[in-house]
């Protein structure tokens, strides 16, 4: 009962001293909790009680650009000849049968620096017409945001097929235009994507022909040996990786990607 007594008077005798120490080093924290925050005064955007419109302007304009940047994905992938580029390029992958050569990095990668490459043109087309003479205080806002849909516009038109193009036109239930520039770019879109998805099963369906051909001639062949525990592909991928480097397929296929755009 001693030894217990003993130990518990000093943690008795301790406890408010420790309660003390903790509280004088809590004391800074709450001191400065009570100073004004100057780096959230530094970072904070306030449109409160502000007289002067252009701050107000400035601001939007930020929320809009952060808008448009997050959307920026979406815009390239949908108005421009990403779409029709990825597909073919996985379709020949699956019909050289290669799983997973090239990879998806690969592919991706090459598919934006073809889609740079081919949509430089109409970017051309929005710096001169839209930016510059928005950067310059030439334009309004709307009035460039009209100018840099002009050319995007015209390249959406000239790979849009008119059978897409009048369907999505029935189906938002508008009034016939008289020309295609009546069109409203809403309806104009959707349009171009179908076309676009057409167009490249199309080429990839061409592109599976020859590959299916020794797939076949290959599955025949070790059949009538009696091979039939062998998997065909195993054989067939030499002949096709073979066919397709003396051809040259790289050349052949990113060569007719980019002619088979109208700019």
């Amino acid at each position: 009962m001693k030894r217990m007594m003993f130990y518990r008077i000093p943690c008795r005798r301790w406890w408010p001293a420790m309660l003390l120490i903790g509280l004088l080093l809590l004391a800074p924290l709450s001191a400065g909790a009570q100073e004004p925050d100057t780096a959230a005064n530094f970072m904070r955007i306030d449109m409160s009680g502000s007289d002067d419109p252009g701050r107000v302007g400035v601001v939007l304009q930020i929320f809009l650009l952060l808008t448009v940047l997050s959307l920026a994905p979406s815009i390239l992938i949908m108005v421009t000849c990403f779409t029709r580029i990825a597909i073919v390029l996985s379709l020949l992958r699956q019909a050289l049968g290669t799983n997973q050569l090239p990879p998806n990095q690969i592919i991706i990668g090459l598919t934006l620096f073809l889609t740079f490459f081919i949509m430089t043109p109409v970017w051309q087309a929005v710096h001169r017409d839209a930016l510059d003479p928005y950067l310059n205080d030439q334009l309004s806002a709307t009035e460039a945001l009209e100018k840099a849909t002009a050319p995007i516009r015209a390249f959406m038109i000239q790979n849009t097929r008119e059978k897409d193009l009048a369907l999505m036109v029935e189906i938002a239930k508008e009034e016939r235009p008289e020309t295609v520039d009546d069109v409203p770019t809403t309806v104009l879109i959707p349009a171009f994507i179908i076309s676009e998805l057409k167009t490249a099963f199309q080429i990839g369906f061409l592109l599976y022909i020859p590959f299916l051909i020794i797939d076949m001639v290959v599955a025949s062949v070790l059949l009538s040996m009696g091979m039939m525990m062998l998997p065909p592909v195993m054989v067939s991928l030499p002949f096709k990786l073979m066919i397709f480097v003396l051809t040259d397929g790289w050349y052949l296929i990113v060569g007719s990607l980019v002619r088979s755009f109208t700019i």
